[in-house]
């Protein structure tokens, strides 16, 4: 399989459109999580993320403006685009990309263009970011995106970051649940394997090892995992229909110092999981997007 890189791109972040950023901030802060300061887009949407020690992080998405989100969308913006025909699709809640790092986003776009899965016209924008100190910083992307037409509900792109933010993020990566970084992406669809090449492409990791439930891909620093609907539940207890045949982000796992430690936070803010052998699940809600896992490393 042709890749686009000579070593595979890192997991970067996962998007998790919200009904709006207060509530996921609430949301987030009751599991346990460390969330920075709201961050606004320069065409209509808003985030509040989620940063980790591993430099992975979580990006729940909101809209601050629908005039200006809809207008960008219509220009071409592909993020924006996506993000309204998701929530359109599956409602406001979800996992809806995930995205890699990478030092070369054009050469990122031409690998997807000849793929065959280029989604659109690569995006380059920055904005503020506040740090916990009351500095503030601006950071500069470029994004590549790439889309299956077999998956209408879910994307991938990579972010090359020309102008990163400021490197010392220790008290937002500090978290009371004691999670350290994000060890695993799950993605399922009823024919997941169909869309390994897909996810390798992408992820420029042309090695795919096969499961008993679909294929995982491995990142540098995590693994993607594609399964079936009866994966899913074996590996999560998160049942799902298996009449939609596209592919869909369904779980995120974790890696936490004490598992204790965030049993003890969860217990205390009155949130409702399940203990599955060395795992903690915590079912989607409003204000999370997706399912959480807890499991030390």
């Amino acid at each position: 399989m042709n890749t686009n890189s000579a070593k595979p791109h890192p997991l970067d972040h996962v998007v998790l459109p919200v009904v709006n950023i207060d509530l996921a901030r609430e949301r987030l802060g009751k599991l346990g999580f460390t969330v920075a300061a709201d961050a606004r887009h320069p065409f209509g949407t808003e985030n509040a993320c989620v940063f980790f020690a591993d430099k992975t992080y979580l990006e729940p998405l909101g809209i601050a403006s629908v005039e200006e989100s809809e207008s960008s969308a219509r220009q071409g913006n592909v993020f924006t685009a996506r993000n309204r025909a998701f929530r359109f699709r599956c409602g406001d809640e979800g996992l809806s990309a995930v995205v890699f790092g990478t030092e070369d986003a054009g050469l990122d776009h031409q690998s997807f263009i000849s793929g065959g899965l280029s989604a659109g016209e690569m995006l380059e924008f920055s904005r503020l970011m506040k740090m916990p100190d009351g500095s503030k910083g601006i950071g500069s992307f470029k994004l590549a995106f790439a889309a299956d037409l077999r998956a209408p509900d879910f994307f991938l792109f990579t972010c090359q970051r020309i102008n990163p933010l400021p490197a010392d993020r220790g008290a937002l990566e500090t978290h009371a649940n004691g999670v350290t970084g994000i060890a695993e992406i799950a993605l399922c669809a009823p024919d997941a394997s169909a869309f390994a090449g897909f996810v390798s492409l992408v992820m420029a990791q042309s090695a795919v090892e096969k499961t008993s439930f679909g294929v995982n891909i491995a990142a540098p620093n995590a693994k993607i995992s594609l399964m079936t609907p009866e994966g899913l539940e074996a590996y999560f207890e998160f049942a799902i229909s298996s009449a939609d045949r596209g592919l869909r982000g369904r779980a995120i796992r974790f890696t936490v110092a004490d598992l204790a430690v965030t049993e003890a936070h969860l217990a205390a803010n009155g949130v409702t999981y399940t203990r599955k052998n060395n795992r903690i699940l915590v079912k989607p809600a409003p204000g999370q997007g997706t399912l959480f896992a807890f499991e030390e490393r």
